[in-house]
């Protein structure tokens, strides 16, 4: 090869290199750009929120007077919307997810399936709403109730779950199936023994991204009348007089902490303000503790899987 060539040849690969160079460089800079201004937000409400933690504050209702004004009924409402949501949206999207990889025919029918729950992916969460608004509230008759929102936030997390559950399943080697189906298994089979197991927690990641979405917002749960001042809670079962129905509690109005947050946004005092920022800080620790818990669950699973 003559020097010529060979100089050319260095030339390519240093100014490839400074590409690589500018491009690891934007990349760094643009994390970073996200990372720092979540920061700086976060440790502003941090600032402001803190001091006002205290028991009475996760203990009391809201109130006209911001020194007296607490989450309790919001935080309630949350965990238990959470609830719902999670045994609707989980379940549901799994199985789903399962359906399309595992047994569903690949025709057109499947591919304009396939494309619908992509598209559902990036649906503004108010089209939720009013799809809920009209379904849920008024035609099946479930009302302003905890039901309606969680069946709400599960629609909305249901296509990411889907997404993910059938990533997790195609990042599982093929090797897998074939020597399940050789050894005689059934579809079934090697579904329950194999590939859930298998693909589990790639599954976890979807299911917590779409929890992650599903506890901020607000849009869809306003939409279905959920209140913005409510001083009680849901009937615990069994309690009152008469006695209250082991499931009456997903009938009654209730509140979340992002319309709580909202609430108080919206009123010129500064002391509201400041109850925001720490029902804030209240929001961002629950949903670290939710995603805490399912990354924990991820590596369990991760760690007890053998190839």
């Amino acid at each position: 090869m003559k020097a010529a060539d060979l100089a050319a040849i260095r030339a390519i690969i240093t100014r490839a290199k400074r590409w690589d160079l500018f491009f690891s460089l934007l990349g760094i800079l643009s994390l970073m750009v996200g990372v720092l201004t979540f920061t700086v937000l976060f440790v502003d409400m941090a600032i402001q929120g803190v001091p006002r933690l205290d028991l009475d504050f996760f203990t009391s209702f809201p109130s006209r007077k911001a020194a007296n004004a607490g989450i309790l009924s919001a935080w309630v409402g949350t965990v238990l919307v959470m609830l719902l949501t999670a045994l609707a949206a989980v379940p549901l999207g799994v199985a789903a997810g399962v359906y399309l990889e595992e047994y569903a025919p690949k025709n057109w029918m499947t591919d304009i399936i396939e494309i619908n729950i992509s598209n559902l992916a990036g649906i503004p969460s108010i089209v939720y709403g009013l799809l809920a608004l009209g379904l849920f509230v008024y035609y099946f008759g479930f009302g302003q109730s905890i039901l309606s929102a969680g069946l709400t936030l599960a629609l909305l997390i249901l296509p990411v779950i889907i997404v993910a559950t059938r990533e997790a399943i195609r990042a599982i080697p093929q090797s897998i199936h074939e020597g399940s189906y050789a050894c005689g298994a059934t579809t079934w089979q090697t579904v329950s023994d194999h590939i859930l197991p298998y693909s589990s927690a790639g599954i976890l990641t979807g299911v917590i991204i779409g929890m992650a979405r599903a506890i901020g917002e607000t849009a869809p749960i306003i939409t279905i009348g959920a209140l913005t001042f409510i001083a009680f809670l849901p009937p615990a079962p069994f309690s009152g007089e008469p006695p209250a129905g082991l499931f009456d509690w997903i009938f009654a109005p209730f509140t979340v902490m992002p319309i709580q947050m909202f609430n108080w946004t919206s009123r010129p005092e500064a002391a509201f303000t400041i109850n925001a920022a720490a029902a804030g800080f209240v929001l961002v620790f629950m949903t670290l503790a939710m995603n805490g818990l399912a990354i924990y669950v991820r590596y369990r699973l991760r760690k007890n899987i053998k190839w």
